[in-house]
């Protein structure tokens, strides 16, 4: 019984590492349909800037879900503005640029923070379960994930800004025929999907070593899952996170954490062979 119930907190827990992983770049990608490749090193700025904040006596909650995500977000926006608004509609040379920007990046913060491993201390202790040891941070994971998705699907579903967003994504002629700017959309757009780059970052830092070179390990798993969950943002996102998380999981536990890594990929070649459209491709079509 104890087993199981470890088991199913890691579970939801690999679930909403996922969601929050993807979020950001299933805005950018699903909705303005920008290949961002330096989503990882917006990631990982977020965690940089948590560490800065805490370091400088910040509450680390609020340094993970205020200061990062508005910092991150002010970065993307001013990238936007210099870049990408220049791309939009040209797909590899959106890869180039993006790429371009990681490796900046990376460059910009090994001259500031070196080229060491960094982090901070978990904010939320753990506790056993019966033989088991679980960490009390991964419960407050879930609970971001949570939220971040319900907000996502209120400020898209029921708000006049998010109807807008949507709609000039998919006819920006028809938005500038209604008097709205579309350039200003997909700079706010841009901005949120760099916002939401920046918590997951924040959040997830307290977890791992960051390096400079620390947004490579969250890049594939993003595009995997965005690309997988198909069309709809919301719904592709949950589902895909769902599946991979469950496979990653019960891998992990039956075999090893390598192997879960393995099977995520394999499951994500056979899906999209299965699924050319994704997840909601499929299924759940028309749903947000």
């Amino acid at each position: 019984m104890d087993l199981s119930a470890v088991i199913f907190i890691e579970i939801l827990y690999a679930v909403a590492s996922l969601i929050m992983i993807s979020a950001g770049l299933a805005v950018v990608f699903g909705m303005m349909k920008v290949i961002n490749l330096a989503h990882g090193e917006f990631m990982m700025m977020g965690g940089y800037t948590t560490i800065t904040a805490v370091n400088l006596g910040v509450n680390v909650f609020v340094a993970m879900l205020i200061i990062a995500p508005l910092i991150v977000g002010l970065i993307g926006l001013v990238v936007e503005r210099l870049v990408i608004r220049h791309l939009y509609g040209r797909l590899i040379d959106t890869m180039l640029a993006t790429w371009g920007l990681s490796l900046f990046f990376i460059g910009i913060v090994t001259m500031i923070f070196g080229n060491t491993t960094t982090g901070i201390s978990t904010p939320i202790p753990g506790f056993t379960v019966g033989n088991y040891q679980i960490n009390g941070y991964n419960f407050f994971i879930i609970l971001v994930a949570i939220a971040l998705v319900i907000l996502l699907y209120a400020v898209l579903k029921g708000t006049r800004a998010g109807l807008i967003a949507r709609g000039t994504m998919q006819r920006p002629d028809m938005a500038a025929s209604l008097g709205y700017s579309p350039d200003r959309i997909y700079m706010a757009t841009f901005f949120c999907g760099s916002a939401l780059s920046g918590l997951a970052g924040a959040v997830l830092a307290p977890l791992v070593g960051l390096v400079p070179t620390s947004g490579a390990a969250y890049i594939a798993k993003a595009f995997i899952t965005v690309i997988a969950g198909g069309p709809s943002l919301i719904a592709g996102l949950v589902s895909s996170s769902t599946v991979f998380g469950i496979i990653s999981q019960t891998f992990s536990f039956a075999v090893s954490p390598v192997m879960g890594e393995v099977a995520l990929l394999v499951a994500a070649v056979v899906l999209l062979r299965l699924l050319p459209q994704g997840v909601t491709g499929k299924f759940f079509k028309g749903k947000l």
